[in-house]
């Protein structure tokens, strides 16, 4: 059986970003295990823990600093923008995922395959990793998002991820809380950048700490950000969605007429409603079409525009050897 070949790359070259909040159960080990395989670019950054996370963490060896503002999302804004090396790879502080595993995530990006490079914890669950709400609203997010986003993405929500400081520093990212990886992953869509995905091993939360993620109503956040950003990326879904309720209101009506007018005896208020519903359903369906239409051509522009970049970076190149 051939050696699988080893990429060589300087491990300095890469920062090791974790967000934490209360993680004094498990910081200790992640550090340590990034180290004890040669990753010695440790950036924590501290949402004002209550516990002894940030002692924890300098004692064991990273550069620790306190969030300015409040949220997973602030935290990963102001650390994009002060990371100076070439690659980025963000992880939990909560011991769910294994450093070990690292190199599954970062050598697409090493190798130009990817701008991206996001871990599939589903793929990848234990026994107890998932609750059953939370697998299952992991799984209904997933899906609408690739219905919405035309993605094949299965794990959106995922906190592992590898791409470069040239890709990260090319999104506009706003988000404040936990909905920050929908936007992250949204962005890359928008942005044209390659993005894939890796299965990675996902361990239960050890007991010593808590979970910040509320199942229903995070959960409901998230798929509200979905929906938002679906405006952007496929216009026909974001206005089809209502359209649909619309006219699946419209055809109830129909349907109770008859038991209405057995009923009531006259029913001129049904004929109003219907064509109400029905007419709103058909106006919204056209402003789908159309702004589905613009979006296609700005995702073109974009193209074009990346072709003309990217040609001219390749003539400054050459000029430069000359």
């Amino acid at each position: 059986m051939a050696e699988e070949k080893k990429i060589i790359f300087d491990k300095n070259d890469v920062c090791i970003f974790i967000p934490v909040l209360n993680e004094e159960g498990a910081i200790k080990n992640v550090i340590e295990e990034f180290k004890n395989i040669g990753y010695n670019n440790i950036l924590v950054y501290d949402g004002n823990s209550k516990d002894k996370t940030r002692e924890i963490a300098a004692a064991a060896g990273a550069q620790v600093v306190i969030q300015s503002g409040k949220g997973k999302g602030q935290a990963m804004i102001q650390a994009f923008g002060a990371i100076p090396e070439k690659y980025i790879v963000m992880i939990d502080g909560d011991g769910t995922e294994l450093p070990e595993e690292i190199e599954t995530l970062l050598y697409p990006v090493l190798e130009g395959k990817a701008d991206h490079v996001a871990g599939n914890r589903i793929a990848g669950r234990t026994k107890g990793a998932f609750t059953a709400l939370n697998l299952l609203g992991n799984r209904m997010i997933n899906w609408f998002f690739r219905r919405a986003f035309h993605s094949n993405l299965r794990d959106i929500l995922t906190g592992y991820r590898a791409f470069t400081r040239e890709s990260i520093q090319a999104l506009d990212l706003k988000q404040q809380g936990f909905v920050i990886e929908t936007e992250l992953t949204v962005e890359c869509l928008m942005k044209e950048q390659k993005i894939m995905e890796v299965p990675i091993t996902y361990l239960p939360r050890p007991e010593k700490v808590e979970t910040k993620l509320h199942p229903i109503r995070d959960g409901y956040r998230i798929g509200r950000a979905v929906y938002k950003y679906s405006r952007y990326y496929n216009p026909l879904f974001f206005f089809g969605i209502w359209s649909g309720l619309l006219f699946a209101i419209a055809a109830v009506l129909i349907g109770i007429h008859p038991v209405v007018m057995n009923w009531h005896g006259h029913t001129s208020m049904f004929g109003t409603a219907v064509f109400f519903f029905t007419g709103t359903a058909v106006l919204l369906l056209i402003a789908g079409f159309v702004a589905d239409i613009n979006a296609t051509l700005h995702r073109k522009t974009l193209q074009t525009l990346k072709k003309v970049q990217k040609a001219q970076k390749e003539q400054e190149t050459e000029y430069d050897q000359f």
